[in-house]
């Protein structure tokens, strides 16, 4: 036999390996796979260190002794004397379990086991969970490097409160007023479903002690097409975040210099404000309002859609092309200050607005719809803002108690829905123009000149410069890894790739700097594999591997799928 496996634990040995191949080995609570093979395993240090254990364990006691000094003697008597674990026959006479060659050669695994910081092996594409964190790990977690549920709740939260938040109220006039409601909540229940289902199959593959993302599962249960599609449609939510990124970056660093240049010239921008400003950002037609015509030299080098986009790579481009994004992950705390910034800010404009509805009076100007057709620009902008599948592993792998996932990710799923309704409908309700007047990103309904406006758009554009190179980490990890094999390759790799990356982002900066539209389409066409259908395949499989399988359970879940497609197809329809 090539590999063999031995089971070790304290006080007692199932049996032993006498080639060296393959150990697993459990201490504690602690379960690790060792390769010693000569393939090369993934802890090269405990790997040499056991094949000289196992070389010294064959050899002769007067061979080893001949081949130590007498301080290496000392020194290693301690290791390869311990004692040997015996079991009475039924004769009572004491027998050795093992022989003394082999308890030496035991009790050194689990020495060396001990002496290893990390002992489960973390394959190059599981993503740290230190970037998803609130706060730094060192402050909100224990000796065991584990988090309290409540952080982990908010971690969660923080992280699917991203751009959709801004979209909120567009989606929720594209789709009517009580339309909008009902659905923010059948996604979200939806959506919850399917991240558990991503959960539980990481947990189930993951016990064994290898680290594994829900790629690997694909992979366990549909073969490498699996993994490759599971992978494919991951950077391509990473890709849409990154591209609407920018497109919000361009927007907020055109405005931000703009309130600032006003001032410096001596043209006050706040002259012409009242608490009731307020911008319609649509025409009579529902098309974009143009930017206005450059009649300076500054609105000519300063223009939103074809200037500033190419100005911001030089302020990204350097920072993306760091090895480790560790620095960056100091300011996660950023989106939770920006998300109750927004609150807080939308409040005070629904306190000055008031509430401007109208379900009756069709000639109204606070006329609201109870339902559009065009709903699905809302179901396909959820699909992207309840998106949590391809990070949530990373994040509950932290958990100190993991036997509360469900109940966790469900109150984190519940603060995502509580917010964007808030959000959304309160904006909504308030709004007092036209409501086809609303912007698919709220700001845009508020002048330029704006104080609090202008604050809120510098939070929102630092908070996105640090958090735009995670996004170019992750994307760099999942794609390097399944290409080379590696998360960094070489300089030359990673120049390219962010390059790549950049100039689409500019692009559709430049030539669709519409984050409504391109949410949407991002949202549900990633949602139509990674939330709809992986999860969905991947648990019927795992059904039939049981003989757990039920006509009810292809049904409902078949059902699901089916969602997903109609959902990504009728994107199309409202062109």
């Amino acid at each position: 036999m090539s590999v063999k496996e031995a089971k070790f634990t304290i006080g007692s040995i199932n049996s032993s390996p006498d080639d060296g191949s393959l150990v697993d080995v459990d201490i504690g609570s602690q379960n690790s796979l060792i390769n010693t093979g000569s393939q090369g395993g993934s802890v090269p240090i405990l790997n040499r260190q056991l094949r000289s254990i196992s070389d010294y364990g064959r050899q002769s006691p007067r061979s080893r002794d001949n081949s130590l000094s007498e301080g290496d003697r000392k020194r290693r008597k301690p290791l390869h004397h311990s004692s040997i674990p015996t079991y009475s026959s039924d004769g009572g006479n004491l027998h050795h379990a093992v022989d003394a060659q082999d308890s030496a050669t035991l009790n050194r695994v689990r020495y060396y086991q001990r002496l290893q910081p990390d002992p489960v092996i973390v394959p190059d594409h599981v993503l740290p969970p230190h970037i998803f964190s609130v706060f730094p790990t060192g402050v909100v977690t224990d000796a065991q490097g584990k988090q309290h549920s409540i952080i982990t709740i908010f971690s969660i939260w923080n992280t699917m409160m991203g751009t959709s938040l801004l979209s909120m109220p567009w989606a929720i006039q594209q789709a009517g007023f009580v339309m909008g409601v009902v659905l923010l909540i059948v996604m979200a229940g939806l959506t919850l479903y399917t991240c558990y289902r991503v959960v539980k199959s990481v947990e189930s593959a993951g016990k064994n002690g290898v680290l594994v993302e829900f790629s690997d599962v694909c992979k366990s249960y549909l073969g490498r097409w699996g993994e490759i599609v599971s992978v494919f449609f991951s950077l391509s939510a990473l890709i849409g975040a990154m591209i609407v990124y920018w497109v919000l970056m361009s927007n907020f660093l055109y405005s931000t210099v703009t309130f600032c240049y006003d001032r410096i010239v001596g043209d006050d921008p706040t002259a012409n404000i009242t608490e009731s400003s307020v911008v319609c950002a649509y025409t009579s037609n529902n098309t974009s309002l143009p930017p206005p015509s450059g009649s300076t030299t500054f609105d000519e080098v300063w223009d939103q859609t074809k200037t500033v986009p190419l100005f911001l790579c030089l302020l990204i481009f350097p920072l993306i092309n760091f090895k480790s994004p560790t620095f960056f992950t100091k300011f996660n705390a950023l989106g939770t200050l920006s998300v109750f910034f927004l609150l807080s800010y939308v409040c005070k404009m629904a306190a000055d607005w008031k509430i401007n509805l109208n379900f009756t009076d069709t000639e109204s100007p606070h006329y609201a719809e109870a339902f559009k057709w065009n709903f699905p620009a809302l179901s396909g902008i959820l699909s992207l803002g309840y998106f949590i599948h391809n990070a949530v592993a990373s994040i509950m792998r932290m958990q100190r108690h993991p036997e509360t996932n469900g109940r966790d990710l469900t109150i984190a799923y519940l603060l995502v829905a509580l917010t964007y309704l808030f959000v959304g409908v309160m904006f909504y309700a308030s709004f007092p123009l036209n409501k086809d007047c609303i912007a698919d990103n709220l700001l845009d309904n508020l002048p330029h000149s704006d104080p609090l406006s202008f604050a809120a758009r510098f939070f929102l554009l630092f908070q996105m410069i640090t958090l735009f190179p995670l996004l170019v980490y992750i994307t760099r990890v999942q794609l390097m890894d399944q290409l080379f094999g590696k998360a960094y390759p070489s300089v030359k790799h990673v120049l390219a790739l962010n390059t790549c990356l950049v100039t689409i982002s500019v692009l559709f900066a430049i030539f669709l700097p519409k984050i409504g539209t391109i949410i949407r389409f991002s949202g549900a066409f990633c949602g139509l594999a990674y939330i709809f259908t992986l999860p969905c395949l991947v648990y019927l499989l795992d059904q039939k591997r049981n003989g757990k399988l039920t006509p009810i359970k292809i049904v409902l879940h078949g059902f699901v799928i089916l969602l997903g497609l109609v959902n990504f197809i009728a994107q199309f329809l409202l062109l």
